[in-house]
């Protein structure tokens, strides 16, 4: 069984920053710049970061229990878009604020970026195969 020590130490970070979110989605008015375009930028910026980092959290902490290599995308995936999908929901409750499927989909947007940055990363990690060992095509001129 696992120390509380090394479930914490994998677990508290997303944890922490479900929390932070809960907080941000909690104020009624978040400062955001002047300007329509730059506010639109912040705000959809801000969740694609937001949930980029819950998901890069969630692969983190679930690698410590699932060694199948695609499981813990998948799983960490789905609590990141089932999180956002809560927040928003939370977010009607909040006098001045409104929950907006549009958000989830950026929210979404963000954790297939951090989850797309992990398979490449992984794929840089993993020896490749010798020239020698790999398929090859035949190169043998067209027949005429």
């Amino acid at each position: 069984m696992k120390s509380v020590r090394h479930l914490l130490w994998y677990w508290l970070p997303p944890l922490a920053w479900m929390g932070l979110i809960f907080f941000v989605s909690s104020q009624p008015d978040v400062p955001s710049p002047p300007g329509p375009l730059l506010q639109e930028l912040y705000e959809k910026g801000g969740h694609a970061l937001a949930y980029a980092v819950l998901a890069w959290f969630y692969l983190r902490a679930l690698r410590q229990s699932i060694r199948a290599a695609s499981t813990p995308r998948l799983v960490g995936g789905g609590l990141a878009v089932l999180y956002a999908l809560s927040d928003e929901y939370h977010q009607t409750f909040v006098p001045g604020r409104s929950g907006n499927l549009l958000d989830v989909l950026m929210d979404g947007v963000g954790m297939c970026g951090a989850i797309l940055l992990d398979w490449w990363l992984e794929r840089r990690r993993l020896p490749r195969r010798p020239a020698e060992s790999r398929p090859t095509e035949s190169r043998q001129p067209p027949a005429r």
